[in-house]
């Protein structure tokens, strides 16, 4: 038994699965994030934390919670805790990757959709009053999709699903970019691997699906835009700050690109502005690319199980952090 504190509002059906093993519960059933002394405190003295990306878990942090044992990220992307920080504390930090691949492929493609076809514009067109009669010429005309080029950025789970999709539903031509080649994606959607450079050359959609490090950080930025075609548009449901958003906001201007459907941001929940003012061809979500009811739910079961299993001092089903100390299941 062990006492957990959960930072935010999560399924019913998780705190179950914590409470089968007689662990102790403590949760902001909200959806307000903590401060961090507030963190702090309600997590004092506890043995596990569960946390959300948008909770900054640092070397800082650590250091005032001394009884900590393992943190549970409820995210495939771990960014928002320091590793390396845990790893030298023996702190074991698992994420819930793969239950989210095909939903968060779904939302890139609807993202590419609304942004090609102009589906959001046609919606507030309608809620104006200002359809009036159909017409050949009308106001959103947008591109097609079909037959066109798709360029993926970060050839792992979620890109592959994605190339699926354009491939096998829409019969694109698909070109990608990733630390190495995919024979799967190159065999079953004929992903063609390019340089980088190429990839912003030839697309005409460019969608992204990196993790966030200090690589990859601003990979998109003014330069970037430049070598686009300035009929391409920009998909990013992987990390915000993947992205320079003031680069982005002046290429679309400048019509350097034809426009953008991001689901994440660089200064999260803040929104560049000028992307707020920008009624024509950008798409904008509230980092929703998992938010289906049925893979939120797996997400947060997947964390519990993680918590349990770390807490019984074994090795977790997603360890992040693979050079921390737990014992060998022969050894329970």
């Amino acid at each position: 038994m062990a006492e957990i504190f959960i930072t935010r509002r999560i399924f019913r059906d998780a705190i179950d699965i914590l409470k089968r093993e007689r662990h102790t519960i403590d949760i902001n059933d909200s959806d307000r994030i903590l401060p961090v002394r507030e963190l702090v405190k309600r997590a004092h003295g506890k043995a596990g934390l569960i946390c959300l990306l948008n909770d900054r878990i640092d070397s800082v942090v650590m250091d005032e919670l001394e009884s900590l044992k393992v943190i549970s990220n409820i995210a495939v992307g771990y960014d928002n805790i320091d590793i390396a920080a845990a790893t030298q504390r023996g702190i074991m930090v698992t994420n819930t990757p793969g239950v989210l691949t095909e939903t968060t492929a779904d939302l890139a493609f609807a993202l590419l959709l609304s942004a090609a076809r102009r589906i959001p514009e046609a919606d507030q067109f309608i809620r104006a009053g200002k359809f009036k009669n159909w017409q050949l010429m009308q106001p959103q005309m947008g591109v097609d999709i079909y037959e066109k080029t798709l360029g993926i950025v970060g050839m792992g789970a979620i890109g592959q699903a994605v190339a699926k999709r354009a491939r096998k539903g829409f019969d694109m031509r698909v070109i990608y970019r990733s630390l190495s080649r995919k024979e799967t994606a190159e065999k079953e959607y004929e992903a063609e691997f390019v340089e980088f450079d190429e990839l912003l050359a030839m697309s005409d959609f460019i969608s992204i699906h990196v993790p966030l490090t200090e690589k990859t950080k601003h990979m998109f930025t003014a330069q970037e835009f430049k070598k686009m075609k300035n009929t391409a548009i920009l998909i990013n449901t992987a990390r915000g700050p993947v992205v320079d958003e003031a680069a982005l906001v002046e290429a679309i201007k400048d019509g350097q690109i034809r426009g953008a459907a991001l689901d994440v941001f660089e200064e999260e929940p803040s929104v560049h502005p000028e992307l707020i003012k920008m009624e024509e061809n950008v798409v904008l979500a509230p980092h929703i690319g998992s938010a289906s009811i049925e893979t939120r739910l797996r997400m947060a079961k997947m964390a519990a199980r993680n918590m349990a299993k770390g807490l019984k001092g074994t090795r977790p089903p997603n360890l992040v952090n693979e050079k921390v100390t737990y014992k060998k299941e022969t050894e329970t």
